[in-house]
């Protein structure tokens, strides 16, 4: 079954304690300390001809929560996802907000933006649904041929150490009233990866408001050290030049769940 088709309909509401403006943060933190100068004068106000150096891709979106934080302070946004159905509920809060973004279909592993942008960025699970390290070679060679020189790809992924010690083999449950949801656990100590079944039960409207239809999703994302993810960096030409604990901002370590990670492309 494919992943993010019927759950994508309730995502946002069991992700509503996310703090994605605190992530919001974290990605310009980034940006402004290692990224490409932004072009004079740009702010949320600017309506004139995008600027390469402004444009900022969102790989992995979703349903465009992040993006529209970052059209919001200024960026010149282009949401990149593979889920249909997560990318038509992006367009949607993107005519509410009225911000031009645009929002394409397409697999982080061999995307074209038919341009330059002056910088990437991947928060939340993208990068774990890459199951294989030639998928992350594949995804970094993408990065590093739609950055312009100087440009940076600020993204995170979740480590083994949170699906083997802390996720793995366990059951989580969540019931919102009018939705819930059962989510177990499978970890594979061999691969390295997490699989989890997902059981999403939402309510009905009208007369059947008392029954509720169930559907089921399959998942699987791949734990990663950030060894792994710093030599596919580099094999596709990009410098790792920074990293740390998304959750504590210190040194990376054995406990980590969480990395924020920096890539530049340097010509």
């Amino acid at each position: 079954m494919d992943s993010y088709t019927s759950f994508s309909y309730v995502y946002d509401t069991f992700m509503d304690q996310e703090p994605y403006e605190e992530w919001a943060d974290r990605v310009c933190e980034y940006l402004e300390k290692y990224g490409l100068p932004r072009t004079a004068g740009a702010d949320v106000q600017n309506t004139g001809p995008v600027n390469e150096e402004n444009i900022v891709v969102d790989l992995g979106c979703g349903t465009g929560k992040l993006t529209e934080i970052l059209a919001d302070r200024g960026y010149d946004m282009i949401g990149v996802d593979l889920s249909e159905d997560m990318l038509s509920i992006a367009q949607e809060r993107r005519i509410e907000s009225g911000r031009d973004i645009l929002y394409t279909l397409q697999d982080m592993r061999n995307f074209e933006l038919y341009g330059a942008a002056g910088a990437m960025v991947s928060v939340g699970d993208s990068i774990n649904y890459l199951l294989e390290e030639k998928d992350l070679e594949d995804m970094f060679a993408c990065v590093r041929r739609g950055l312009l020189p100087g440009g940076v790809f600020v993204f995170d992924f979740k480590t083994i150490h949170l699906y083997r010690d802390v996720i793995g083999d366990r059951t989580i449950a969540e019931d919102r009233g009018e939705c819930a949801f059962i989510w177990d656990n499978y970890y594979d100590a061999g691969t390295c990866i997490n699989e989890y079944d997902l059981a999403v039960f939402v309510q009905e409207e009208g007369e059947d408001k008392g029954l509720f239809r169930r559907f089921d999703e399959v998942h699987r994302q791949r734990g990663y050290h950030p060894d792994q993810l710093r030599r596919a960096a580099e094999k596709a030409g990009l410098r790792w030049i920074d990293m740390q604990d998304t959750y504590t901002a210190a040194d990376v370590n054995e406990e980590t769940e969480r990395v924020t990670a920096v890539v530049k492309k340097d010509i």
